[in-house]
């Protein structure tokens, strides 16, 4: 069991988790799947519903139900979600205790870490 901090909330994660959301200009959806590995959150996969302005889809990308999806390999210490309140709706996090909107607000980035 590994641990996620999500702006100031704790959450177990087993099996990792995942983050959607509708990009701003395009409004369409794109998701990712994390897992946690030590102090680091590794990119599995991600997916994005269309292609346009800031969501060409990666590298080694298959349509795959109307999603354009590839394998991750990133990995970062954390991740700054930007809260503008602009787009509509905020950030979805989801993992095995169920989902969560976060960042929906105008409001300082939300950031997902590894807990220490």
């Amino acid at each position: 069991m590994s641990c996620l901090l999500a702006g100031g909330l704790a959450l177990a994660v087993s099996h990792g988790f995942t983050l959607g959301w509708t990009h701003s200009v395009e409004r369409a959806g794109w998701r990712e799947s994390w897992r946690v590995e030590g102090a680091e959150l590794v990119l599995v996969e991600a997916a994005v519903k269309g292609s346009g302005a800031g969501m060409e889809p990666g590298e080694g990308a298959v349509l795959r139900d109307g999603w354009w999806v590839w394998p991750g390999g990133l990995r970062v210490p954390s991740l700054a979600l930007g809260a503008s309140g602009a787009t509509g709706a905020g950030w979805r996090l989801c993992t095995d205790a169920g989902c969560r909107e976060l960042g929906a607000a105008s409001a300082e980035p939300v950031i997902l870490a590894p807990c220490p």
